[in-house]
């Protein structure tokens, strides 16, 4: 299937690495353009030369807790690439711990970048974006049911996925789609970081999986794949979902 990605510009926050550069991966693949966006620079360097450099990739050094960040990013698509039609926006995990144990400058510190960041970008760019273009926010299984010992995570993106519903629906009459993607253990860098912070990283590993109908974790293609799908044209009316992508693991429907 055509997923219609051929010349659209898309821009991703987070994309260094993970989840950001598995989707960065799978657009470029089926034919997008991309601004590839971390706080390092040479590793958004290194991404956007892995990815094809400059004919299909541009790197940006961009913090998302830096209100200048979301026009920097239109600048540097229009400047390269002549437009732009959707954007994929992540943010690291905020550092583990029980809600109970974590300060409030860590919980500010991470509403900043992880909320606010985020919501700030999304609207500013899809207040940007012509008919058919998308928006999409990489939050976590953590939107929907607490992850255990996570607690800054479980506060902060549950009210992400509500403000990417409003946005849905705040955008869709010009025809601009919003929507959130949901992983719960994808194997990234970060998920052995949550691994490795256990006693026993193997049984912690074995012990998702077990939880998880399909048996095993994810794969970062995986998730780029869909990811992928939902900001392209094939997926044009599809708006104001949270889509799991989770193995199962979920519990409702």
């Amino acid at each position: 299937m055509d997923l219609g990605l051929g010349g659209r510009v898309y821009l991703l926050t987070g994309a260094t690495r993970g989840l950001g550069r598995a989707a960065a991966e799978c657009l470029v693949a089926d034919g997008a353009r991309v601004v590839v966006a971390g706080r390092d620079a040479a590793a958004a360097d290194s991404a956007a030369a892995a990815l094809g450099g400059p004919e299909h990739a541009r790197g940006l050094a961009a913090d998302l807790g830096d209100p200048r960040t979301p026009d920097r990013l239109l600048e540097a698509a229009v400047t390269a690439f002549g437009r732009v039609d959707g954007a994929l926006i992540s943010v690291g995990g905020p550092a583990p711990g029980a809600a109970d144990t974590v300060d409030d400058q860590a919980w500010r510190a991470a509403f900043d970048t992880v909320f606010l960041g985020a919501v700030r970008c999304a609207r500013t760019v899809a207040a940007r974006l012509d008919r058919g273009g998308a928006v999409g926010l990489v939050l976590s299984s953590a939107a929907r049911s607490p992850v255990p010992g996570l607690g800054v995570s479980n506060g902060l993106r549950p009210g992400l996925a509500g403000v990417a519903k409003e946005f849905a629906d705040t955008y869709g009459p010009r025809g601009v789609r919003v929507f959130s993607l949901l992983p719960h253990r994808i194997l990234t860098d970060r998920n052995r970081e949550l691994f490795a912070a256990t006693s026993d990283a193997a049984r912690a590993q074995a012990e998702a999986e077990a939880a998880i109908p399909l048996g095993r974790l994810g794969e970062p293609a995986e998730f780029g794949r869909v990811a992928a799908f939902l900001l392209s044209p094939a997926a044009s009316y599809l708006t104001g979902l949270a889509v799991p992508v989770d193995g199962g693991a979920a519990r409702a429907w």
